[in-house]
Formats: structure tokens, C-alpha cells, sequence
């Protein structure tokens, strides 16, 4: 079994693979075909990120929650978004699955990806991953909203060429933000609410936070899309990613694809390449 670990900013997620020989596609919310899978996801798993945690904390939890399912790993592909933990994440695979073939993404593992930006070393890990990803499932241009601590808006061409994209605040991170500087303000559950016209405070600053982000996320992809395919040509699919992706996307005029598992799947993809 394969064991994907994507560690990020605010959660830590972990996805099981195993050998699926006999599955001639992988499924998702999208309805485009997709292309024949040799494994499938079977478990997955959601942790809330510490930056302090040690690699025997990692190990703790980690194995606390795989339960059974860690002495079956035969395999394992991670990435960190979070430098303090990528040190300590390589120490703690080193401990307890020495003897596992392994792949940490960083940079001179091989992912296949051009990336097609200014520096391409400051390109996060996980927005590599999900170029791949995306470009395995579709064959056109995509684009990726990564709905996390921060919205990633990614644009990539029908060759898996990584192009660039934008950055926005994350929904949670702009609740705080909000809450904290605003007296008369205070976090509330992020929930959709009766209608777009608030009727009190906590319906007003879900509104605007729903609403607003999601008429956000829409004016960013429309012009990224027509951007794209002026340059590139072809139609652009666009897809949704991360913890977050579920709040917005109903209010999405734009996203046409749900895919929660598209950093594991390329994780998965990337293990795969370097152990050809």
C-alpha cells in the first residue's frame, strides 16, 4: 500500500493507495472521463497541523491513526508547505519505515512539470503536484483553486506546463483577520446562510465571507481563463481542491470540477515516476 502524506499549512492530510488493476478509471465529482488508475484511494485521513510538532510526534499520531494499516505500507510520496516540518518529516520516515521506498518532493525529484514562471524554485511543492494531477485527469488547460490557508488560483496548459496563478487570502485566515480588528465583530461558523441580505451580524459576516469569496474566486478565474486560452488556445477546465473547497464551490459560478483528492493523487503519480 501506498501511503501519500501532504503536509500543509493548517491540516495534514493522509490518503491510503492500493493496487487497483482491475479499475479502468478514476472517479471524482467531474464528469470527464478519466484516465485508467493502477491504484485507488481506500482510506484517507485529517490532521490539524502543529509547526512545533517533532518527528516522534509525527510518528505518534501518524500511526494512531493508520492503526493496522502502518505495517502494510510498502510505499510512501509526501510534500510539506511548512519548512519547519519538512526536516522533521524526513527524520521521522527515516525512523519508522526505513526499509519503505520513499519520495519527499523537493527540488531534483523528478515530477515532470515544467514550470514556466520567473523562479521556479519559489513554486510551492504542492502546486507542482496538483499541476500534475490535474493534468493527468483532463487533457486541456486547467485551472486549480486550492481553497486552504491561502486560495491558490493556478493556471496550466493542455501540456502540464505549470504557468503561474494567483494568491488570495483564505477564507479563515480573513475571519480572523476580521474578528480580531473589528470590536463589534466575533468568528462565526462558517455556514451558508439564509439569504445574500443578512438579517444580523453573524448572517452578515457569513455572507460576506461565502458570497463575497466565492464572487472573488469567480472574477480571478474568468480573467485567468480568458488570459489562458487567448495565449494557449482550446478549452480550460476548471477544478477545486483543498478543506475548504466545499463551503464555496456551490456558490461558484465558475469551478465545474470537485476533486478533494487531487494532491494525493499526485502524490501517488509522483511515486510512481521515481520509482520507474
Amino acid at each position: 500500500m501506498l501511503l501519500a502524506i501532504d503536509v500543509g499549512n493548517t491540516n495534514i492530510v493522509l490518503g491510503l493507495y492500493e493496487d487497483d488493476p482491475d479499475d479502468g478509471s478514476e472517479q471524482g465529482s467531474g464528469s470527464a472521463r478519466r484516465p485508467k488508475a493502477r491504484a485507488r484511494l481506500v482510506r484517507d485521513w485529517r490532521m490539524r497541523t502543529e509547526p512545533r510538532m517533532t518527528a516522534d510526534e509525527l510518528a505518534f499520531t501518524m500511526r494512531g491513526l493508520l492503526g493496522d494499516y502502518a505495517d502494510r505500507i510498502t510505499g510512501i510520496s509526501a510534500l510539506s508547505t511548512v519548512p519547519t516540518l519538512l526536516r522533521e518529516l524526513r527524520v521521522m520516515l527515516g525512523r519508522n519505515w526505513s526499509e519503505v521506498p520513499r519520495v519527499v518532493v523537493e527540488p531534483g525529484i523528478r515530477t515532470g512539470v515544467p514550470l514556466l514562471v520567473d523562479n521556479p524554485k519559489e513554486v510551492g511543492a504542492d502546486r507542482v503536484i496538483n499541476t500534475l494531477a490535474a493534468h493527468h485527469l483532463y487533457s486541456t488547460n486547467c485551472v486549480v483553486v486550492d481553497f486552504g490557508t491561502s486560495t491558490n488560483i493556478d493556471a496550466i496548459s493542455a501540456k502540464g506546463e505549470f504557468l503561474g496563478g494567483a494568491f488570495a487570502p483564505g477564507v479563515e485566515i480573513s475571519l480572523d483577520a476580521l474578528a480580531s480588528r473589528a470590536a463589534q465583530l466575533r468568528k462565526v461558523e462558517l455556514v451558508r446562510p439564509r439569504s445574500v441580505i443578512g438579517k444580523n451580524t453573524v448572517e452578515c459576516l457569513q455572507s460576506g465571507l461565502l458570497f463575497g469569496f466565492a464572487g472573488q474566486v469567480d472574477g480571478l478565474v474568468r480573467s485567468i481563463v480568458a488570459e489562458l486560452e487567448e495565449t494557449h488556445g482550446g478549452p480550460t477546465t476548471v477544478l477545486a481542491t483543498g478543506g475548504l473547497a466545499p463551503l464555496v464551490i456551490g456558490e461558484s459560478q465558475t469551478i465545474s470540477h470537485h476533486v478533494p483528492e487531487l494532491t494525493l493523487l499526485g502524490l501517488r503519480l509522483v511515486f510512481d515516476r521515481n520509482m520507474e
